[in-house]
């Protein structure tokens, strides 16, 4: 039967995560790809210290995490602490939330599909009876995120090459899952940068007109990436466009078959040096028309 018990019937799994300066990005404040970093701790120590940790090192792929940013993380205060609960679980998948806090404030929240998968035979493989019902004791019903709208990466896009390093590689071989959100972030800068020019050289230093805020990334895998010396692109399409925010997707491609390894959907609000939400620059809002993504007003 499904479940029918909510987060506040069931104690949150809770991880603290050390802190390193490493994490902070040019506004000095973490960066939005290392909530993900954070939330893969979490549910590395919750498997690990589960009875079934053997699913870790035989097999646990992430299919999809949500990502919703509620406010910054600051490198100095507190180290951040994640509580983890399960939500729906399946035969061969299961969902986890998690709300991120630091200083008992709530930074983030966030959603992520993970399936049981055999790499031998390249398919999902069903969790035994034991396994299942392991996660099926501490599942509980999982609020919806708001739906972002169906956009695609179509005809006219931005695209940016991409080099894996052999650093971005995990225990199994291919990229890690939170290496993904890296190479969006660097293909968004790069979109930004080519028609705001000088808009991140900046940060830090209180010289710059624009900060952007990330308020939700969305990112969905469906293949593996691994290490090669010739270059993947990261493709990106304006999906939405609206007074001071901005949506995005983008597909990471392997432009030798243009095979896609993910899609990513994200939205940005545009703020003044203070960060206070300002009118979106009139260059982005012009490029929302050369650059339309599939399902935008106006687009095919």
């Amino acid at each position: 039967m499904p479940c029918t018990r909510s987060k506040t019937d069931l104690e949150a799994y809770r991880v603290r995560v050390p802190l390193r300066w490493v994490d902070l990005d040019a506004q000095a404040h973490i960066n939005n790809a290392q909530i993900v970093d954070y939330l893969q701790e979490a549910r590395v120590d919750f498997l690990l210290n589960s009875p079934h940790a053997h699913l870790l090192g035989d097999g646990i792929i992430v299919v999809e995490h949500r990502v919703e940013y509620l406010g910054q993380a600051r490198f100095g205060s507190d180290d951040v602490d994640v509580d983890l609960w399960v939500g729906a679980v399946g035969a061969a998948q299961f969902w986890l939330g998690y709300d991120v806090r630091q200083g008992g404030v709530t930074v983030a929240r966030a959603r992520t599909q993970l399936a049981n998968f055999d790499f031998e035979a390249g398919r999902p493989a069903r969790f035994s009876a034991t396994e299942r019902a392991w996660f099926a004791e501490r599942s509980t019903v999982l609020d919806e995120f708001r739906p972002l709208g169906s956009y695609a990466v179509g005809e006219g896009y931005h695209e940016h090459p991409l080099t894996v390093r052999w650093s971005d590689l995990d225990s199994y071989g291919h990229v890690n899952n939170v290496r993904f959100f890296d190479y969006v972030a660097e293909a968004r800068i790069a979109l930004r940068e080519s028609l705001l020019a000088g808009s991140i050289s900046g940060y830090g230093d209180g010289d710059s007109e624009h900060t952007w805020m990330v308020a939700r990334q969305d990112l969905r895998y469906r293949g593996q990436i691994r290490h090669r010396l010739a270059p993947y692109v990261v493709r990106t399409a304006i999906g939405k466009v609206g007074r001071t925010s901005l949506t995005l997707v983008a597909d990471i491609v392997d432009p030798r078959d243009d095979s896609v390894a993910a899609t990513a959907t994200s939205v940005l609000v545009h703020g003044d040096a203070e960060g206070k939400p300002v009118p979106l620059p009139e260059a982005i809002v012009a490029a929302s028309r050369r650059w339309a993504a599939r399902g935008a007003d106006g687009a095919a």
